[in-house]
């Protein structure tokens, strides 16, 4: 095991994320629908014509269209410049006094979230049970009440008709209606307009263990070759003789081999045997470029329910984000785009869309009020804290892995601690297996970082903790120069440091 920066050692558990740290999601249960017994028609009986109109004028006092509840007695008022009393007008009758409501609900059964369920994030506030809802009238009252308001509402009508009418004797009070609805026109930059043109280039994917086991993920076409970008821990169970298949919203179903797959940047891809020649992959935005409050949509299976599509917007950037594969033993870092669109297991590996349908981000960790610590088995639904890998890092991770199957990640040759911390990333004292912590002749000890150093920002982005500034180096590529500032014996230093590289997981 290398000495190198991302600190992952195989049988360690995995810390938290530092400044939020993510918690796995646990399965929702479906809550008991609650229901309020009625309580029958109202003990006063309501009228079932208007009541006769007053001897004298009278100013309304409102209808049911003013917000009065009940409505009062009178049916209507006619202007001040009409006869009164008005002729009497006809009583109106309706097909129906009354109507019924109800709330839909049900649930859905994916069968094995599997390894969607590992999504995990940052701090969340703790849940607080909704006060239960208070007892409802019966529906004999309600129908009643809505009578009421119908005759008052019909009085009403009458009255300025048989005004129209005296101002105007050649004129008519019937208005005709149209014969057809009128067409609907959804422009492209709608959410409609951007959820239709996207759809047809994601996936629903099921993957399976040569045992059986798995789960359902998302992913989107990447390119015309069949190649579909989506998460590692979507397709981790499917990666040792495990089988892949991809299902486009069309119904159509491809089997499909995983071409590699990095745990570390939790991305994956996969290509379609025997792809369709009319592949249409989503185009791909900067996300370097997206701002807090810029619109955001969503496209996944949550729970198995295959192209779903929820809107949100960004709701910070650079978010120090670690998560777990759901076996305990490693993790993914990510400083990740966040988002209050609706993410749920099963949304994992598909695309974050801006409001022009360019893909930012690939949706892959929540936030959740589920129990459990990091790398449990637990799931719970969406709280609004959604998490996306940048799609600027995931282009360049998808690219290594289509070229030669393995991912190469931008490393400083140091091993930091992974211990929850606000002050820093601190350099150990030794490196995995015994190793030394600094590696020598690599690009920390270059810029002459020692043990005990405490790294506090990366650029101009402010280092908390060790998986935080994994995170942040893996943001950029081999090669690149950063200015690392770190604290030794209370004195502030800043060094320039060109980034090395690691090939592979392990």
């Amino acid at each position: 095991m290398s000495t190198e920066n991302e600190g992952i050692n195989e049988g360690t558990p995995v810390p938290p994320a530092p400044s939020a740290p993510p918690v796995p999601v646990e399965s929702p249960t479906a809550s008991p629908e609650q229901a309020a017994p009625g309580t029958g028609a109202p003990a006063t009986p309501q009228p079932t014509t208007p009541p006769p109109a007053p001897s004298a004028p009278h100013t309304p006092q409102g209808s049911a269209l003013d917000g009065d509840w009940p409505p009062p007695g009178v049916p209507g008022a006619a202007p001040a410049d009409a006869a009164w009393p008005p002729p009497q007008q006809p009583t109106p009758s309706y097909a129906d006094n009354g109507f019924a409501a109800h709330s839909a609900h049900g649930s859905a059964h994916p069968g094995n979230p599997g390894a969607t369920g590992i999504d995990t994030a940052a701090w969340g506030a703790a849940y607080q049970q909704p006060a239960p809802p208070k007892a409802r009238r019966g529906r004999g009252g309600l129908a009643a009440a809505v009578l009421v308001a119908a005759l008052v509402a019909g009085g009403l009508g009458g009255g300025l008709g048989y005004t129209l009418a005296k101002n105007d004797d050649t004129g008519s009070t019937t208005v005709s209606a149209s014969d057809s609805g009128g067409s609907v026109k959804r422009d492209p930059d709608t959410v409609a307009g951007v959820a239709a043109k996207a759809l047809p280039s994601t996936v629903t994917i099921q993957a399976e263990s040569s045992d059986g086991e798995g789960g359902t993920g998302t992913g989107f076409v990447f390119d015309t070759q069949g190649h579909i970008v989506t998460n590692n821990h979507v397709v981790a169970d499917a990666v040792d003789g495990g089988k892949v298949t991809a299902t486009f919203p069309s119904g159509k179903k491809y089997d499909a081999e995983v071409v590699g797959h990095a745990q570390g940047y939790d991305v994956a891809v996969i290509k379609l045997k025997n792809a369709p020649s009319d592949l249409k992959p989503l185009p791909l935005g900067d996300s370097d470029k997206v701002a807090i409050g810029d619109s955001t949509i969503a496209i996944g299976a949550p729970f198995g329910l295959s192209n779903t599509v929820t809107t949100g917007i960004i709701s910070a950037k650079n978010r120090p984000v670690a998560s777990s594969d759901g076996t305990g033993s490693s993790a993914s870092y990510m400083s990740a785009l966040q988002t209050d669109a609706s993410i749920n297991p099963g949304n994992s590996g598909g695309p974050l869309l801006d409001a022009q349908g360019n893909v930012i981000g690939i949706n892959s960790a929540i936030q959740s009020t589920g129990s459990g610590g990091l790398g449990g088995t637990t799931q719970s639904g969406s709280i609004g804290l959604g998490f996306a890998i940048p799609i600027n890092q995931a282009k360049y991770v998808a690219q290594e892995l289509i070229k030669d199957g393995q991912p190469v990640y931008a490393k400083i040759g140091a091993s930091v601690s992974l211990e929850e911390s606000t002050d820093g990333a601190k350099i150990t004292d030794q490196g995995a297996g015994g190793a030394a912590a600094v590696e020598a002749g690599g690009p920390a000890a270059k810029a002459g970082l020692k043990p005990g150093d405490v790294i506090t920002k990366l650029d101009d982005t402010v280092i908390d903790s060790g998986p935080t500034l994994i995170g942040e180096i893996w943001t950029h590529k081999p090669g690149d120069k950063v200015a690392i500032t770190y604290e030794r014996d209370g004195k502030t230093h800043t060094v320039d440091l060109t980034l090395g590289s690691r090939k592979g997981d392990s």
